[in-house]
């Protein structure tokens, strides 16, 4: 009778409270530390794993078939090519296969490799997500190292140099650092992205990591966008000479980004031009109108989360990715809250009295996640419409 060896770990995640889990490495080789989320969606991996609002942030997935669709370059939400995403790794549970999918270009552990994120499988990420439920999100180090040959000492001192999410602001990281125009539009089958033509509307964009669909269904409301750094001023935005002002998602604390945004947001909201702000882009606008914010114990990250909008009355799945939540007793009056969480009743929307100007807390472009909410894209151009004196259209 012969035996079996156990292979090696070849990976190791360790949290702040001395946590160690072993697995295999995929993707980069090497070392980061991060917030460790969990995110509920059972597709759109690479979608997530681009997502600037990700940055600082370690992913785990608790759908357990990652890498099944494999990678390609359509699917991909960083703008901002050269600072990537910002996301410092990635968790699964079952080994990357081969992928199985007519618009897959290569396998996702080396997509991992290429975008320098490192990653491990093999853990039981189910029980990752029953701690962080329980204790909230965790700092952490995750490393990569194909001799299995490990320096706990090191990683934890390495994990005591990450200072937590808390404070911290990402937003200048993974922004633009150059003005662009923007005029692609959402992906349709058997056409691709397309490009808006002979616009209606002009757009800026304030870009504090924004993601690619919602530039793509703003345009596909027929406006050209214009998008600015997050550090823009409110000079540099109305230079544009724009029919509306969005507020992008984002990474980080709103609190640290608000300490340069609000004051430029304030400003924008006193020219009179509609503004919409989606995740962090929310959070900013809050700040702006007096609100706060505060740190969720384990945020929202994922495709099925249901949303009430109290306007109409119905209610719509969404995709939500974030740590941070504006909290409604904040609120000054004259602001309302217009959408709210049915998971655990949380603040996911806000309008101001009489004037063009509201915000969600999730992701109304989905990418990956359903579409019920594009309606709002629709609403914030009616705003423009109504200002230019234009016909509103149904939403």
């Amino acid at each position: 009778m012969t035996g079996w060896k156990e292979s090696a770990p070849t990976a190791v995640l360790i949290l702040r409270d001395g946590t160690r889990l072993e697995g295999r490495g995929i993707g980069a080789v090497g070392t980061a530390a991060g917030e460790v989320c969990f995110n509920t969606a059972m597709t759109g991996y690479q979608e997530i794993l681009t997502d600037p609002s990700y940055a600082g942030q370690i992913i785990t997935f608790t759908f357990p078939h990652i890498g099944n669709v494999g990678a390609n370059d359509e699917d991909i939400e960083t703008v901002n090519m050269a600072a990537a995403s910002g996301i410092r790794g990635a968790v699964i549970k079952a080994d990357v296969t081969s992928p199985s999918n007519y618009r897959a270009a290569e396998r996702l552990d080396a997509w991992l490799k290429k975008r320098g994120i490192i990653g491990i499988a093999g853990l039981d990420t189910r029980a990752l997500t029953a701690l962080i439920r329980e204790k909230g999100m965790a700092d952490a180090v995750i490393a990569h190292a194909p001799d299995g040959n490990f320096d706990d000492a090191a990683l934890k001192a390495q994990l005591d140099q990450f200072p937590g999410l808390e404070g911290l602001d990402l937003a200048r990281e993974v922004s633009t650092t150059q003005t662009y125009k923007w005029d692609e539009t959402r992906w349709r089958l058997g056409e691709g992205y397309g490009r808006v033509e002979n616009p209606d509307f002009h757009i800026v964009a304030i870009d504090y990591g924004a993601k690619r669909n919602i530039l793509r269904c703003i345009a596909d409301q027929g406006a050209r966008v214009t998008v600015v750094p997050a550090t823009a001023s409110v000079e540099d935005i109305m230079a544009h000479n724009p029919d509306g002002v969005f507020l992008s998602n984002g990474p980080g604390d709103p609190a640290a980004t608000g300490e340069y945004a609000v004051p430029t947001i304030q400003k924008v909201m006193e020219t009179g031009k509609p503004v919409f702000g989606i995740c962090l882009g929310h959070q900013l606008l809050g700040l702006a109108l007096g609100g706060k914010t505060e740190k969720m114990h384990q945020g929202h990250h994922g495709a099925n989360h249901p949303v009430k909008d109290l306007t109409t009355g119905k209610v719509e799945i969404t995709s939500m990715n974030h740590g941070f939540a504006v909290d409604r007793d904040s609120l000054p009056a004259g602001v309302v809250e217009t959408h709210t969480s049915l998971f655990d009743g949380s603040n996911a929307g806000l309008a101001v009295e009489g004037k063009p100007i509201f915000s969600v807390q999730y992701h109304p472009e989905a990418s990956p996640g359903p579409h019920d909410a594009h309606y709002l894209f629709k609403r914030f151009i009616n705003l423009v419409r109504e200002q230019k004196g234009m016909e509103v259209v149904a939403e």
